[in-house]
């Protein structure tokens, strides 16, 4: 089978608001469920008022699919691709009726996520089940995670090598930023016979990247929690050790890969350049944050790169170790205890 065997490629990502007006309801539906009042969902919703009530992330994506267009026609593929979010507009659901009102019948989809686990990898399967559900008539491929793609390492691998040239020796730090979840959460991350999957794969494409970078001291550093504060996530986080770091090594510089992000989201804009940076000003410390990867042409290419194997049956491309691409594919059964959400 080939690439051209398919009619569509859809994108599906997390979704986020594009005005001061669309902030609590974004917040809702991302809570949906959760029984959290809306004084609580303003609180949260200060991230996003504080950059105009607008998230990066959908122009982001609409520049990935840009990109993802180029390199299909570059390559011959006539393939269009749709864009759908889990939590806001441009709705999956919205994006799957038009697929096949269109007359689309074999989708590829690519979920904008590098991990395994609940919030990484399930969720977008439930999300593709629902849409299963919606438009029947459509065959949807999922593509595989890409945290240990060659491309993904590499090119993140020479943001860290130029920056890690730069630094002093012994002054300097680097920390691989990523989502935490809850620690119970990442125990069943792969189920029960692959615990701690998805922050078994971030220290892995850590280590790969640093590796290819010709790092050899780092440490993995978590960010953006929620929720109640009595329960326990991954740690340290990355303002907390960067602070450590200053007073018990004396480290005055560090470098931040956002190994967790696609792109310059909320998490990476807030957490990161604001948070992470005020709070190392303070010490009179400086931030490197690297750039993320997902909107330079070669990332299209990865993801390109990875339509044409899934069609073609190959074998995922990885440098990794570390357990499989991913704990479901395409419908089948997840591991058992995956499923468990992060709540």
């Amino acid at each position: 089978m080939a690439l051209n065997d398919y009619d569509a490629l859809l994108v599906l990502s997390f979704g986020g608001p594009e005005g001061k007006d669309e902030v609590i309801p974004f917040l809702e539906n991302v809570t949906r469920g959760r029984g959290i009042p809306r004084e609580r969902l303003a609180e949260v919703g200060e991230h996003y008022f504080h950059f105009g009530g607008v998230s990066p992330i959908t122009a982001q994506n609409r520049e990935i699919i840009a990109n993802i267009e180029a390199e299909l026609a570059g390559r011959g593929h006539d393939l269009p691709v749709y864009f759908g979010n889990r939590n806001w507009r441009p709705f999956a659901e919205d994006a799957a009726r038009t697929i096949a009102e269109d007359g689309h019948r074999r989708v590829l989809v690519f979920a904008t996520s590098a991990w395994g686990g609940y919030s990484a990898c399930r969720q977008y399967d439930e999300d593709i089940e629902r849409l299963r559900e919606v438009t029947p008539e459509i065959e949807y491929t999922k593509l595989w995670q890409f945290y240990g793609h060659p491309e993904f390492v590499r090119l993140n691998a020479e943001y860290l090598s130029e920056a890690w040239k730069k630094g002093e020796a012994g002054a300097t730090k680097v920390l691989f930023s990523a989502h935490s979840v809850p620690s119970a959460a990442d125990e069943v991350s792969g189920g029960p016979t692959d615990a701690h999957l998805y922050s078994r794969q971030v220290a892995e494409a850590s280590r790969l990247i640093a590796e290819a970078a010709g790092v050899t001291d780092y440490e993995v550093v978590w960010q953006s929690r929620s929720g109640n504060p009595a329960t326990p996530w991954l740690e340290p986080d990355v303002v907390d050790r960067s602070l450590e770091l200053h007073e018990e090594e004396g480290t005055q510089h560090v470098i931040c890969v956002p190994v967790g992000f696609i792109t310059d989201h909320m998490e990476v804009v807030w957490d990161l350049d604001t948070e992470l940076r005020e709070a190392l000003e303070d010490k009179g410390m400086t931030l490197d944050r690297l750039p993320t990867v997902g909107l330079t042409k070669d990332f299209a290419a990865m993801v390109v790169d990875i339509a044409e194997n899934v069609a073609q049956g190959a074998e995922p491309a990885s440098l990794s170790t570390v357990t499989v691409q991913g704990c479901t594919v395409n419908g089948a059964p997840c591991a058992p205890g995956c499923c468990k959400k992060e709540a």
